[in-house]
Formats: C-alpha cells, structure tokens, sequence
C-alpha cells in the first residue's frame, strides 16, 4: 500500500474496534421506551372525538398522566393495505414525517374500518438521570439534543404467526429470532468494516419492513420511519380458548403461536401500513404500490463485473480487460474504486495514473464493455476544487448545530458533506454528470455510491453527529437512513438525465432504504474472506430481496483479506447465480483476477461465468417480472412452497425465480451436501445433467470442485443462449435453447422477456418482446404474452430439451405461422429421459409449434 501522505486517510482509518458502535442499552431513546411496559398503555381512546369520512377514521387518544393530546388517523387503501398515523394534536414542534419514499399519495377507499393497536409516544419527565434527555454521551462524542428528548413506538400482536422475516441489513439469519433485553435488531445507517456475522447491529441500509408467515397467509408491517429504529420480536405460545359445541363438553385448549413486534424510533411520528396480504406475492405488490419497484436494469450489469480497490492505471485497466479475453472469459465491466480520482476529488482524474480516460473508455467501448467509477458523497475541502467551491458558495453542504459547514474526515482528509435530503442539492448533483461537466465521462462510464451511510472517520459510530442540521432545519438524527437513498436517486437521475432521458442508468449504492430499488443496486458491503460470510451472504441477500431489492449481491471472493482458491471457486459459483455478480477485493488483499490461481480453478471459475450468461435470457425475464409484478429475483424457499412448513427456514439454498433451485456449496472440502427438494407432488431435474431426481425431501447429494447444485422444477420453461461471448453485447445474435422440464401431467410453462437492452423505448415505444412458452399434450407452442411489444429481433430457438419425456417419439415437427411444417432432427436418451430436438431455426418473435408424435 502506498504511504499516506499528511491530511490524506488510509484503510486503517475504516477498520475500527468494535467499542466505536452502540449496544442497544448504550442508547437513550431505546431505555426510555423499555421503561414503557406493552399490554399496559397510559392512552385512552376519546371516542367523542371520532370523526368518519370518506378518506378515513380520526379521533384523538389522551395520555392519563401528562395529558398530552394525540391525533389517530386510520386509513383503509385500495389494494388490502390499512394506513395508521399518529402524530401530537398540537405539536409545539413540527415532527418529521419522511417525504420521497411512497411513489404517490396512497389512493384510500371508503368504509374505514378500525383495528386496536397501542401507542407509547414517551414525552413522560422521567426521575432517572441517565436518560439522555437534553443531551447524550458516548465515548467522547456529546449528542446535543436542541429540541429535547423524543421517540416513538409501538407494539403489534401477530396472532399464528411464529415466523417473520426482513427488516434488513443485519448479518443474521433469514428467521428473525427473538430479541433479549438489549439485543434488538438495530436500523441504523453504518458503516462498519469487516462486521461481525449473527450480530443485529445494523449495517449499511435500512428496510423498515417486517413479513410474518404461516402455512398459505402473509402479513406485513411497513413502518415508514428514517430515524433510528429498534425492533423487539418475541414469539411465544399462548392458550386459545376453544368454546365447546354442548354445555357438557368443556372448553378445549390449545397451544397456537403468537409474535409481538415492537417498533421504536428516535424522532418522527407514527406512520405505519400493515400489508394484508394474504400471500407473499400479494405483500410484495402492496410494498411496491407504495414504494416503486425494481428499476429494470441495462442488460450488461447482469453480467460479470470485475472490481478491486485499486486498479492502478490505463495499462493496468487494459491489461485485466486483456486478461479476460486471454482465457475466455466473459465478463462486461471494469470498476475504478477511489484512488482513480486526483486526490479523491470526485468526479475527477488523477492526471497521471488516467491521463486519457477517454481514451480508455473508446478501448473499452470497442471491446463492448463498460466502466464503471466510485463517487461518494463526501467533498474534499479545497478552495481550488471547483465542486466544494460551488457547493460551498451555494449552501449545498449539511451544517452543524452551530450553522457552520459540518466537517468530517473521510478518504480525502477534511470533508464537507452534500445534502442531499434538499431538491435543489439533487438536482445540481445530477447535473455534474452531464458530459460536459464530467470531464473525461462517456456513456459507458457508470457509478458506484459508497460511504454513503454517511460514513465519517473518527465520528460517533464513524458516522454524521445527529446533531447536524439538514434542509428545511430537520436535524441529521431524523434523516440519517435515508441519506444514501437520496444520493442514489440523484446519481441516477443525472445518467438518465446525462443521455435526455433515453438510456437506463445504472447505479450501486451501498447505503440504502424502503424504495432504493427504483435507483438500482445494493450490495451487502464490506464483507471478508472467509467461509462464514460466503454462508451468511444467502440469507442476507434473500432478505434484502424480499424488502423489495431484488438488484443485490455480495462481493465474491470476500473483500477483505485473502480467499484460499477452494473459497473463491465457491463463491464464484454462488454468484452466478445470484442478482448483482461482482468480484472485489480490498488494497490489502493479493491481486485476485480469476485467472491467477492455476488452469484447474481458472476452468471452474470460467465454467461458472459462462453458465451465467447462458442463462441471461431467464435472468432478464425475472427481472422483467421483478419490474412490472414486484416479484424478487432470488427466492426463498417458503415463498415458493408457502404452505410447507419445511421450508420456513431454509437459508443455504434459495429458488432463482420459480424454476430453479440453487444450492450454493458453503463448506470447505465438500464431498456432498443436505439439499432440501421440497413439495411431494413436484418433480426436480439436475440442471445440467438432465435426470429426473427419484426421491424428494431431504437429499444427500454428492459434490464435486466443478459446481454446485442446481434443480429445474417440473412445469418450467427455461430460455437460454446456446453459448456464452465476450460480454452481454457480443451475444445479442447468438441463438436460445428452450429447456422444458415437464411435471406430474407432462406439462410446463414459461415466459421470455426481449427488448433492446439499454434504453427506455421498452416503455415509451413499446420496443419489447414478452413471449410466453407452453408444453402440453405433446406439443410445444410459442405465443405472445402481451401484444402491445413492437419488438423485433432476427433471432431463432435453435435447440429444444424436454426433460422428463416418458419415450422415444416417432417423429416430431415443426410448423410456422404462415402453416410451414417441416421435419425435426432429434435426438433421445434413454438413461435420463431427455429428449433433444436440435436445428430448429424458429423465430424467437414469431409464433409456432412443435409436435411431438
């Protein structure tokens, strides 16, 4: 690593002990709120005060010792979703209510109907004095509390339901567990390097949404809140009462679940929808009629992105993109992280190391890839950097309590940070990415938002001091967890804005909230390499996807330290079947392109990579679904399987969409796993061997070093490339194979989703594709699933496979639109029942069907 010159930050700054960060009972809000039992509310319900309209149901509940006055609103709307908000009648002080989140004022439909919940909002004098009131210590930060003590929060009792899932980012298991006394699940914004696994300590984005399950109904709990949150869950059972049909029969008992979740947060009011549900997919839709959907990603960033802190220079970038062609390896995108800035001035160049980046990037172009560069929210102070400058001139800078620019130290020394929660400081920071301001940029150049919890060396928690003073006067503590989500939305709207509106942006952020994914992608951070967190990356992406993110992955290899080969093997083979699929390593870590680890683990490592841009069409059509149906691209098991108990925890394999089912290998030195194929009237294929699996439930199936573990579920269709290129770009032509495996009645269905990739004329002009594949009765037909797409494409299915085909045919043909039949070559293989129809040249954006006689 290069010397640290004076005033500049080295890695060392980011790795801080564990001591830095808060325990739960470190925090004031939270003891306070403890101090309040549930079950035992000082509320009462004004009942003269209740007012019925059309929109919704108010009234006033009165606190029986302070008296203080608090307004209920309860709104029923459309689509199975009840809102609840309850803020001061009076307030001597505005509370924040969090604006830019929800897509659009929700639509209320008539008839409120009410449900009991209880409030605790504590504005009690408390007599201990170690409550934080006026002012809070930690170590040797002192929280100013100008407006004094608040907090909110509230209980829900979950009747049945005894497992919930979400409420991301934490390193923790898919099943929420319970919560002890000073160990609640934390949604706080930060930034912590090389973070422990199993610990409820919040990382780097926050989801304030909760699912509960149980067999066939799903509930959920969206609690709109950008302040620090806790969340307490207790699951119990308690005696229901069963009335008897005769007075001879006595009452029956009977044990069922119950989980109380208890929401507490530092400032706000209560806003709160409960997602009726009744199933996962119904909860999915109803979050994303509030907050937006999946962006619908540009095709190339579902490819291979090779990342690491640092390439050093052009050569350096040209000799790793060489590297890839060198041993045939497809990959679509070289990432610059920090030290390709002069000085780790954004949106700049270091003038030796890029003296051309331009240049660089037509290289890239013609090689048709694309680069993506970091740019994080903090500005180096410097007079002579014309983006502190301007910033600092316009006011465009978080201050702190005193009204001066707040500083911070961040990895260019002294920094001021943007704030972003001001309109106007977003739309000045979209606009300095048009190409003219962006010197050196080009429309393959994409970004990268990091440090954006915001992370602030040798800050409290090595973030923003609550006490910084925000747009509009709102203090940092009641925006902290949406700063990264702001800076996301105005980084996308500045490459949408970059190309007028036309081309689709693509933006990863590290620090995120409820809605990020209408901006893009997440990852899960600062991750380290090690067998532990290759395992716990599963249930943390599964549970960020079901919060609505469906664009998530993990770094591979782990970015901290050194991966043994056998660890990166694995994780590459993870990855690729994973949404967002990149590679990244730390300044302290050995260089790690896939190519340096010997012949044998580079042939497994482009193995795994080939596989996953054969399967991009399948990819892209999830993600198509995820953007226009809020259906999560990678799975559990129980959304799947909702009425199989079985399932309910299952955490180290996970469906990718309907159709396949992925077991990642997560243990050192395999030799086989435990791999659950759930449902008794499902059939599973091995994916890449094409055999029927005889047996269901839990089976123990053998591995090798060369893949993982991947099940087709009977009753899909799967579209495929029949071979992998260079990058996403180099095989728009290449022609599909269509991999059908049949179910219990020898039928399967699946869909294709075709537009042009990059630009928003999928939306505008209808430039897109959707066709729909069905196989039933011995015939497969290709039909059109919406007939308002305008797509075309000279494309073909070259190749069909039928899994699961009970015996060899007689013949098979194939006949067009215009009633052109023509003779089909095939081929049958008697061990695995596959049946392989090959040279079929039909058109991918046409009708037409095969007959299998």
């Amino acid at each position: 690593m290069e010397a640290v010159t004076p005033g500049e930050v080295s890695v060392q700054d980011e790795a801080v002990d564990k001591s830095t960060f808060k325990k739960c009972n470190q925090i004031a809000f939270y003891r306070r709120q403890k101090l309040l039992h549930p079950g035992k509310s000082l509320y009462r319900a004004l009942l003269d005060s209740v007012m019925l309209s059309d929109e919704n149901v108010k009234f006033q509940i009165i606190h029986e010792e302070n008296k203080v006055l608090l307004q209920v609103e309860i709104y029923e709307i459309e689509g199975s979703i009840f809102r609840l908000k309850i803020d001061e009648a009076s307030p001597l002080r505005a509370r924040y209510k969090v604006p830019d989140v929800l897509i659009k004022e929700p639509t209320t439909q008539r008839k409120p109907t009410a449900e009991n919940k209880e409030a605790a909002s504590d504005s009690s004098k408390e007599k201990q004095e170690d409550l934080g009131l006026w002012q809070e210590k930690f170590g040797r930060f002192l929280d100013i509390k100008a407006h004094g003590p608040s907090s909110v929060g509230m209980d829900f009792s979950l009747h049945g339901f005894e497992h919930a899932y979400g409420i991301p980012q934490h390193a923790e298991a898919l099943l929420l567990k319970n919560t002890s006394d000073g160990d609640a699940y934390r949604l706080y914004n930060l930034d912590i390097f090389g973070h422990k696994i199993h610990d409820k300590i919040g990382i780097y984005g926050s989801v304030p949404l909760l699912l509960a399950h149980k067999p066939n109904r799903t509930s959920g709990i969206f609690w709109l809140n950008s302040s620090e949150t806790l969340v307490d869950i207790s699951t119990k059972a308690v005696a229901e009462h069963k009335p008897s049909g005769s007075a001879a029969e006595t009452a029956k008992q009977r044990a069922v679940p119950l989980t109380d979740v208890r929401w507490m947060s530092e400032g706000g009011i209560i806003d709160v929808f409960l997602l009726m549900g009744p199933t996962a997919f119904d909860i999915f839709k109803q979050f994303a009629q509030l907050t937006g959907t999946q962006a619908l990603p540009p095709l190339f960033s579902l490819g291979y992105h090779q990342c690491r802190w640092n390439y050093e220079d052009e050569q350096d970038v040209k000799a790793v993109d060489a590297g890839f062609d060198e041993h045939g390896i497809p990959y679509d995108v070289i990432w610059l992280d920090i030290e390709h800035t002069d000085g780790k001035r954004y949106f700049t160049w270091d003038k030796k190391k890029f003296q051309n980046p331009r240049k660089m990037q037509e290289h890239l172009r013609k090689k048709k890839r694309k680069l993506v560069v970091i740019v994080d929210p903090h500005i180096k102070v410097d007079p002579t950097y014309t983006l502190y400058s301007q910033a600092k001139d316009k006011g465009y800078f978080v201050k702190d309590r005193n009204g001066q620019n707040f500083e911070g130290i961040c990895w260019p020394g002294s920094s001021c940070y943007l704030d972003f929660t001001s309109p106007e400081v977003r739309k000045w920071y979209a606009d300095q990415f048009a190409f003219k301001t962006y010197k050196g940029s080009t429309d393959i150049l994409f970004v990268w938002n990091d440090m954006n919890e915001p992370s602030v060396f040798k800050g409290a928690e090595l973030t923003m001091q609550k006490d910084a003073v925000h747009y509009n006067n709102w203090e940092h503590r009641e925006v902290h967890n949406l700063y990264g989500y702001y800076q996301q939305m105005a980084t996308a709207e500045g490459l949408i804005r970059r190309s007028s509106g036309k081309e689709r942006p693509f933006v990863l952020t590290r620090s995120f909230f409820a809605g990020s994914q209408k901006y893009g992608a997440v990852w899960t951070g600062d991750n380290t390499a090690e067998w532990g967190y290759l395992k716990i990356s599963i249930p943390m992406l599964l549970t960020i996807s079901v919060a609505g993110i469906s664009f998530c992955g993990a770094d591979v290899g782990g970015f901290i330290g050194d991966p043994e080969p056998e660890l990166l093997v694995r994780w590459y083979q993870a990855g690729a079947y994973q949404p967002f699929f990149r590679g990244h390593s730390n300044m302290e870590s050995k260089r790690r392109e896939p190519w340096l680890f010997g012949e044998e683990n580079t042939q497994i490592i482009r193995e795994a990579i080939r596989e996953r841009y054969v399967l991009l069409p399948y990819l892209y059509t999830l993600f198509y679904r995820a953007h226009t149906a809020a259906e999560p691209v990678m799975r559990p098991l129980w959304i799947e399987f909702p009425g199989k108990i079985e399932t309910f925890g299952v955490e180290n394999e996970y469906m990718l969409g309907n159709a396949l089912l992925v077991h990642p290998v997560t243990e050192k030195d395999a030799k086989a796993v435990s791999v659950l194929l759930p449902g008794s009237e499902e059939i599973w294929y091995d994916f890449r061997k094409f055999k029927r699996l005889e047996d269901l439930g839990t089976l123990k199936i053998p591995v090798t070093l060369e893949n993982i573990p991947v099940f087709q579920r009977g009753g899909t269709v799967i579209p495929l490339k029949t071979t992998a290129g260079k990058s996403t770009e180099w095989m728009i032509d290449i022609s599909y194979e269509l991999r059908v495996a049949l179910d219990t009645e020898a039928c399967a269905m699946g869909e294709l989703y075709l537009d042009d990739g990059h630009s928003f004329q999928y939306l505008h002009q209808k430039q897109f594709l959707y066709r729909k594949f069905t196989f039933h009765k011995n015939i497969l037909s290709s039909r059109c699933t919406d007939e308002s797409g305008q797509y075309h494409t000279t494309c073909v299915v070259e190749r069909v496979i039928v899994l699961g085909f009970g015996q060899q045919p007689a013949f098979v043909t194939a006949c067009s639109k215009d009633g052109k039949e023509k003779e089909v070559v095939f081929t049958y293989n008697m061990k695995t029942s596959a049946l392989t129809l090959e040279n079929l040249a039909l058109s991918v954006d046409a009708d037409w069907e095969i007959c299998i006689n």
